[in-house]
Order: structure tokens, then sequence, then C-alpha cells
């Protein structure tokens, strides 16, 4: 194995120009972090904070096995966000959708970015002739600026619902297998 190849593996560390970014399986101790992450500010996006019980079953759904994975984001081994993949049915076609919410302690360093270009890796790894793809709000800067720079390509703009039965406006991004991201 090269270097390069050590040091850009498919899911492991990630190295750019400073700290360490690594993907862990989700566990049964990531509740907490999961509750720092349902915050007001975290999730204006998102239709705003769970309530606890819905957020534990979130956290009960995420440590499933199943075709999608959660993954918890770790920048130099201290946790910093959350990352997954999952199957959505788009287009006609069954794509892995995308998705990540960093701590704003870790916003504006790469972590996202590096995080969606080693979850796309990982999903591929489960399923690498499916499409990627992120559908952040066509307002939220920051999630697009990340699918930017994870590579991903802008598809166009699409209808959506999130939470379900609330529509939104979002941008469709892709990163298809054969334009794969190195994870590092």
């Amino acid at each position: 194995m090269s270097r390069r190849e050590r040091d850009h593996g498919t899911v492991g560390p990630r190295r750019h120009r400073g700290p360490v970014i690594t993907l862990e399986p989700w566990a049964e101790a990531d509740f907490a972090l999961l509750e720092r992450l349902n915050s007001p500010a975290m999730t204006a996006h998102l239709g705003g904070p769970e309530p606890r019980d819905r957020l534990l079953d979130r956290h009960r759904r995420y440590l499933l096995p199943g075709a999608g994975r959660m993954f918890r984001v770790e920048v130099d081994g201290v946790p910093a966000g959350s990352v997954g993949f999952w199957e959505r049915t788009f287009g006609g076609s069954v794509v892995w959708e995308v998705g990540w919410s960093v701590l704003p302690g870790f916003q504006g360093r790469g972590v996202a970015s590096a995080a969606a270009r080693q979850v796309a890796v990982a999903a591929w790894a489960v399923d690498g002739g499916r499409s990627v793809r992120a559908f952040p709000k066509v307002d939220h800067a920051a999630s697009n600026g990340v699918c930017r720079r994870a590579g991903f390509a802008l598809v166009g703009e699409v209808d959506l619902e999130y939470p379900p039965g609330t529509p939104i406006r979002c941008n469709d991004w892709a990163l298809e297998p054969d334009s794969a991201p190195s994870a590092g």
C-alpha cells in the first residue's frame, strides 16, 4: 500500500492541513452528541429541534443495521458531529442520500466536506453503482458549500418534504460512482 493510499483510506482518517477527521460507527453512547446537534441553531434548516421521544427514536434507528449507516464524525478523536447515508427513491432510481451535522466549534474548517466525501465512499462500499445525493435547502449556504467542496455536482432545484408534510425547495447535488473522490 502506498503512503497516499494509507493516508487517504476509504473511510479512515483524513488529513487536510491539520486535524484528522474520521468516521466511527454510531454507538449507544452517541445519544449525548445527538442531543447537542438538536439545538435550535443546528436544526433551523431541518424544521427545528425534535422532542426528546422523537430524538430517542432517531437514535435507535441510527443503531439498527440496515442498508444505510450513521457515523459519528471525530476531529482528532473528539466528537464533532454526525454523517450518514440511507436509501431514497429519487427520479425513478434508488440512490444514496447523505446528510451531516457538525457542531459550531468545528464548522468552517472543512470537517463536513471531508465527512461527506468519506461517507460517499462508505456508501459505495455497500453498493457502488448508486448515485450519492444531498438535498440542502436552496437558501442553506453552508450546506450547499459543503456539497461544492466535497465534489458534488449541482443538478438543479427540486421540491421535497422535510419534515414529512412540510414542503421545501432544495438543491439536488449528485456525486456519481465514476467521479468518486478520494476519501482524503
